[in-house]
């Protein structure tokens, strides 16, 4: 797993649990905080798939 991949993952997992806690306190942004989260675990899946595939072709 290279640094972009850990990078996004880490902070997708952040935002997403800091939009799970603003939840609580009806913050009006909590959901797009937790949208960006799920978008940054999105991207990182992605480029971890994307990373596999690349080295399967070698």
């Amino acid at each position: 797993m290279n640094k972009t991949v850990k990078s996004a993952f880490t902070f997708g997992l952040l935002l997403l649990v800091v939009g799970i806690i603003t939840k609580f306190f009806k913050w009006s942004q909590a959901d797009t905080l937790m949208g960006m989260g799920i978008l940054f675990e999105l991207y990182a899946t992605l480029v971890f798939i994307w990373n596999k595939i690349q080295e399967n072709k070698k």
